[in-house]
């Protein structure tokens, strides 16, 4: 049984007001609220397994990293990974992008293309721009038409014996939009041997990832916006590419041996982890795994896509409102602009004054700004605890600020 209001008891956050109004969060897209469960395993780890990981034989050392092996096993299964060394701990979807984009290096020379699309975030742009920088290599990139949707016409005359990279995101962080990533991972593999890289953050937390059946070579996403603690993220590779390719930092941990006459590198996934990782959060990180597994992904699907059409169908109710790609498959977000009152951040700040936490601006990802002419959007994310009652908060608030606004 799916029950809102137990799911909802779960998250302490929630009870609190602000600017004496009952919280209503919808930011989800920025970053998630963590349940208790997530908590009670970030502070028994600090209060009862304090200890460094795989470097220590002493109890704690063991115990804290017995501990993080069990929520990386955790994460295999969740994305399902052939092998859990295939799984990389990171600070995150922008460090797991970086970290791919550099050690992608000495695979691109000069006039080599990498293809990306329109509806990036800036973490799946500028990593790319400097290893174009770094290379010599030409990023191409699918453009969107005006709803949002990708024209994939445009990556069957992109895609040639120069694409070495071909990364996209699964889900738009800005409008929400879910892409073909099925299609263009097939595409991809038909007419080239390019590495393909999959920016999972804003679909991780909504619907079942399967690595293996989606036939990438790179999956990354955060933990922060799936329930679990921030500085926390996953970065999945193929086995056999992630060994091929060098490491990212150096130091401790990703070392099999080290002297001055050269250091040789330790096995997977530990050449990829250097220096003292996060490990209470790491730990938390499969704590909220428990968690998302335990309500159901189904669940959490049909919930969050019931409070996406009943916002939307809400919304269009209010005159001189635009959603943007409002027309197409999508998933946890709701980006809109009230026509002719002011700008987003108008808005969002009387929505916060009556308790509605939204985002607004460009939420990093500027070019889908500019081809639509607009500085921003005002937009609303869900998550498994929110509410059709906050949706309806919503609503009134945003007809308030038109009203404030005109």
């Amino acid at each position: 049984m799916f029950d809102i209001q137990e799911i909802r008891s779960q998250f302490s956050i929630l009870d609190q007001q602000v600017n004496s109004k009952q919280l209503v969060y919808l930011d989800n897209a920025a970053t998630s609220q963590k349940p208790n469960s997530v908590l009670e395993v970030c502070h028994k780890y600090y209060t009862e397994l304090n200890a460094n990981v795989h470097r220590g034989i002493h109890t704690l050392s063991q115990l804290a990293t017995e501990e993080m092996e069990i929520s990386r096993r955790k994460i295999q299964q969740f994305i399902n990974a052939k092998y859990d060394f295939e799984v990389i701990f990171t600070k995150g979807t922008t460090e797991g992008l970086n970290l791919i984009a550099y050690i992608l290096t000495q695979k691109l020379k000069k006039d080599d293309e990498i293809i990306i699309s329109y509806l990036e975030h800036h973490s799946n742009i500028v990593p790319w721009q400097l290893l174009c920088e770094r290379t010599g290599a030409k990023l191409r990139v699918i453009p969107i038409d005006e709803n949002g949707v990708l024209q994939l016409d445009y990556l069957d005359s992109f895609l040639n014996e120069k694409t070495k990279i071909v990364s996209v995101n699964q889900v738009s962080n800005a409008l929400g939009i879910i892409n073909p990533i099925e299609e263009i991972i097939a595409k991809t593999r038909k007419n080239t041997n390019a590495y393909i890289v999959i920016d999972g953050a804003q679909s991780a937390p909504h619907f079942t990832i399967d690595v293996q059946k989606l036939d990438c070579d790179f999956f990354v996403f955060s933990g922060h916006k799936m329930y679990a603690p921030m500085g926390t993220g996953i970065l999945y590779g193929k086995q056999e590419i992630l060994e091929d390719l060098p490491p990212f930092h150096g130091g401790g941990e990703m070392i099999s041996t080290c002297s001055f006459d050269g250091t040789t590198y330790a096995g997977l996934p530990f050449k990829y982890e250097a220096g003292t990782p996060n490990v209470g959060g790491n730990i938390a990180l499969g704590a909220a795994v428990d968690f998302i597994c335990k309500v159901g992904q189904e669940n959490i699907q049909i919930h969050e896509n019931n409070l996406l059409e009943y916002a939307q169908k809400e919304l269009l109710e209010i005159e001189n409102i635009k959603i943007y790609g409002k027309k197409t498959k999508r998933t946890g977000v709701v980006s809109f602009n009230l026509e002719g009152v002011g700008i987003s951040s108008d808005v969002g700040m009387i929505l916060d004054k009556l308790g509605i936490a939204v985002r607004t601006g460009h939420h990093c990802t500027q070019p889908i700004m500019d081809y639509f002419n607009i500085a921003g959007t005002v937009r609303a994310s869900f998550a498994v605890y929110n509410t059709l009652g906050e949706i309806d908060l919503l609503v009134e608030g945003v007809k308030k600020a038109q009203r404030m606004l005109s």
